[in-house]
């Protein structure tokens, strides 16, 4: 059964085919896919593969992706979870975006403790990770605030519109997550 998070302002629920919409709205904006490391979308059908991308994901235990609702209020406004999952090595590595509508609200911030907290508690990580591009400061610093430890830049590591983008790598481990909620 797939976890249902709640935060004060988020349900964060399974992404299911009625949400490609929503998800096509945020994948086929530039400013949401300029850092995300994935050609904007050009169809709604390539929102619906993504969808069943999530949900194979999950199955597989290879990740988790949760749609981001804001309580009262129909549809999802993003999306946030865990790729490269290895339950063997009990790491993972955090995703997340959110419609550029509700970007400085704190919806990101108050998603990705939960999830950090769930991904520490529930599923028994020790180590979750992240790939940034460097030229996104909002991530960036919204990572770094949380306690997320920079190891080191990934150089050429996303391809991205034919280009070769350099990336920050982030580390946070379980033994430091005494102040996640």
């Amino acid at each position: 059964m797939f976890p249902v998070l709640e935060t004060e302002r988020l349900k964060l629920r399974e992404i299911i085919k009625v949400d490609a919409a929503d998800i096509f709205a945020c994948f086929s904006n530039d400013n949401v896919t300029r850092y995300y490391g994935e050609e904007t979308l050009q169809r709604i059908e390539q929102a619906e593969k993504f969808v069943e991308f999530f949900s194979k994901s999950y199955e597989s235990k290879r990740g988790i992706r949760w749609g981001i609702e804001v309580k009262g209020i129909q549809g999802i406004i993003g999306t946030i979870g865990f790729n490269a999952w290895s339950p063997k090595h009990k790491r993972a590595e955090i995703g997340y975006e959110i419609h550029p509508d509700h970007w400085r609200k704190g919806y990101t911030s108050e998603a990705l403790v939960k999830v950090l907290s769930y991904g520490f508690n529930g599923m028994g990580l020790t180590r979750i990770g992240a790939v940034v591009f460097i030229e996104n400061v909002a991530s960036n610093n919204l990572l770094t605030k949380i306690g997320f430890q920079k190891e080191g830049v990934l150089r050429d590591y996303i391809h991205q519109n034919g280009t070769a983008h350099d990336t920050y790598v982030y580390s946070l481990l379980s033994r430091e997550i005494e102040h996640l909620s």
